[in-house]
């Protein structure tokens, strides 16, 4: 049983995935973590990464090498000025040496040190071994990214530590089941129990900083995906779409930062084809920054980044004019909390579960959190995220060239409007009368995820990522 707060399912960190990026990062850290602990740091002449599984497969697509690099270097990816991650990895490619923990400089070649297996590991399809050396002994952690930047060394230790935790929370949550009844016996919305939850390990302040930092974050996110033209890294050559297809929608109107350009927005023309349009560029503009190692708010992963957000501004410039931070702080609590169960109940894990596990679940917190925005009741906000995910069930992971850009990127809009479809059926569902309770579909999710065949689950090695090749692009 696991306590997660919804800044574990929100966090902020830098692109293009939280599993194969974020996560390897934070086993890095984690390891530096251990060797200080020791008093090891100082002692230490070489450091040796070996990725297996998914994270060899795809790893160099998604950054996992330069990830493991600035982990050992000591940056943190929350707040790391992403202009520095190039000086920082040429740097120690050039030099042939890593200032480890920005304590000491040791010999690294990168050529040699990291070392892509492509054998699995038993516990998790993304497993990581650090090995560091002194002249006498060698010492050896291994670390598995299990979706969503969350990193664990053994189930059962990570286990034990998120139990106790968990006995601080006045509403513990497992399932939607359990979420209803809270809702019910204590007459509260979705994310009025989430605060309540939250209040139990931060102050009230710290909730509404941590939040709103959240959404800054995802609003310059989209601004500046918005407004960078050109083509994204890796080899591809992919052309960055939302530039275009925003000037086309924004016009001549003036505006000159993001908070400005909302309120322009919520001026520009609202037909269909517009909401479209501006909820498909919105969701592209976060990707395409996530896909050039940008600043994003994984939710719950970087894959699936630009769902929750493109949804959120739908809400705030097209839907609810006078929306204020509360709506925000609102759906964003909301949304983390149905991503929780998603992540205790199956997994967040494309590795693990396939493209249903990324931009299925982010629908579906997308879809839940608009559904009480727009006053749908809980039990319709868990009908919105069973809707949401009963049509992303079986959902392939197959990154072209192991990049999270084709088809990961399209995948955020089509997420984003089934959210938004998911939501208004709710709101015109009586609940009583629904045939597929949340916890069922999260249930059959995994069941799915388990059976799905291995090349389907973030390897490269089938759909699109093999009928489609690099040479082709």
């Amino acid at each position: 049983m696991e306590c997660i707060s919804v800044f574990d399912m929100l966090k902020i960190g830098v692109g293009p995935s939280s599993s194969h990026t974020l996560g390897p990062w934070r086993g890095a850290e984690r390891f530096l973590t251990e060797l200080r602990n020791e008093n090891l740091i100082d002692s230490i002449n070489r450091v040796k990464v070996d990725l297996y599984g998914s994270l060899s497969l795809t790893g160099k697509g998604h950054a996992t090498d330069l990830a493991v690099m600035l982990g050992l270097s000591g940056a943190d990816p929350e707040y790391i000025p992403v202009e520095s991650i190039d000086i920082i990895i040429t740097a120690i490619k050039n030099k042939k040496e890593i200032f480890l923990g920005s304590e000491i400089i040791i010999p690294f070649d990168f050529e040699k040190d990291i070392v892509f297996n492509r054998e699995f590991l038993p516990f998790h399809s993304n497993g990581i071994k650090f090995t560091a050396y002194t002249v006498d002994k060698e010492i050896e952690a291994v670390y598995y990214s299990i979706g969503g930047g969350f990193v664990v060394k053994e189930e059962r230790i990570n286990a034990a530590i998120n139990e106790e935790i968990k006995c601080s929370f006045p509403f513990p949550i497992e399932k939607g089941v359990e979420l209803l009844a809270y809702c019910n016996s204590e007459n509260k919305k979705v994310s009025e129990i989430v605060y309540e939850n939250e209040k139990s390990m931060r102050s009230e302040e710290e909730i509404h900083n941590e939040l709103m930092r959240i959404w800054d974050t995802m609003l310059e996110c989209m601004y500046i995906g918005c407004h960078t033209e050109g083509t994204l890294p890796g080899g591809l050559n992919v052309r960055r779409r939302a530039y275009d297809m925003h000037k086309n929608l924004i016009g001549v109107l003036p505006y000159d930062n993001p908070h400005s350009w909302m309120q322009i927005i919520r001026q520009t023309e609202v037909k269909f084809r517009q909401i479209l349009k501006w909820v498909s560029c919105f969701a592209l503009a976060v990707n395409e920054v996530n896909a050039a190692l940008g600043r994003v708010v994984t939710a719950p992963t970087n894959g699936s980044a630009g769902v929750i957000p493109s949804v959120l501004m739908y809400y705030l410039v097209i839907e609810n004019h006078e929306a204020d931070e509360e709506h925000i702080k609102r759906f964003l609590m909301t949304a983390g909390e149905i991503g929780s169960i998603f992540k205790k109940g199956a997994t967040i894990s494309a590795a693990m579960g396939g493209c249903q596990a990324e931009i299925g679940v982010s629908s579906a917190m997308a879809a839940a959190a608009l559904c009480e925005a727009m006053g749908g009741t809980p039990e319709q906000v868990l009908v919105a995220a069973e809707i949401a995910m009963e049509h992303h069930l079986g959902l392939t992971c197959d990154p072209i060239g192991g990049l999270v850009q084709v088809p990961c990127i399209e995948r955020n809009t089509m997420g984003a409007i089934k959210a938004i479809n998911a939501a208004e059926l709710a709101l015109e569902t009586d609940a009583k009368n629904t045939k597929v309770p949340l916890d069922k579909v999260v249930n059959t999710m995994w069941e799915t995820a388990k059976d799905m065949n291995t090349k389907y689950k973030e390897t490269s090695e089938g759909g699109l990522a093999i009928t489609v090749n690099l040479a082709d692009c």
